[in-house]
């Protein structure tokens, strides 16, 4: 897509919407796709793997899906965890978009936002952060993403991520482990590890 990558503001791009169907623990979902947003052909594997490593968790409380694309996640999450607070936020308004009208189309509303990472919802605190961080933005980027998923969190706030393991996972697990105090591997499928923290005082 040269210059204009699914995380940045791609609107100028042609629309080409289309359908496309997922089907996860016996519940098919619907979403809506588009040129510029990431994926679009198909639920990308890493964030499947993340989804079915939260589904053996708990999620209560408030929820933030950073960086939440077209909305797979949220929708699959607030459809799994009907009484959690959801909010979801993506610095692509076309994404975001998407996200809004894919939450509604599947009977799963939640707020979204765009937002370049925290800087929509500084205020906010959460008690779980769960990200498929957008790999190609670069360490730098997805660095300041954990930083500020870990001041953003409640006490004993949960943070999850999914990073491949040739894109990174042992040095980005290395990072968090520096952040949290601790940093534990959950899952892995296909070379996709999938990691949690949790935040205590410290």
């Amino acid at each position: 897509m040269d210059a204009k990558h699914y995380f940045t503001d791609n609107r100028d791009l042609p629309s080409r919407k289309r359908e496309m169907k997922y089907f996860f623990l016996g519940t098919e979902y619907a979403f809506i796709t588009d040129d510029g947003v990431f994926s679009k052909g198909e639920v990308d594997y890493g964030t499947h793997t993340l989804l079915k490593a939260l589904s053996e968790e708990s999620l209560t409380g408030s929820v933030l899906d950073l960086g939440c694309g077209y909305g797979v996640i949220g929708v699959v999450l607030k459809k799994s965890f009907p009484d959690i607070t959801l909010t979801a936020v993506d610095v692509n308004p076309r994404a975001a978009e998407l996200a809004t009208e894919n939450a509604a189309k599947n009977g799963t509303p939640f707020e979204v936002l765009v937002s370049d990472g925290f800087e929509g919802i500084a205020e906010r605190t959460f008690d779980t952060v769960v990200t498929n961080p957008p790999i190609r933005a670069g360490k730098k980027v997805i660095y300041r993403m954990f930083e500020d998923a870990h001041a953003h969190l409640t006490e004993g706030g949960r943070f999850y991520a999914v990073i491949r393991r040739n894109q990174g996972a042992e040095s980005a697990m290395n990072k968090l482990a520096e952040l949290f105090g601790s940093c534990d591997l959950i899952d892995r499928d296909r070379g996709y590890w999938v990691l949690k923290c949790v935040k205590t005082g410290n």
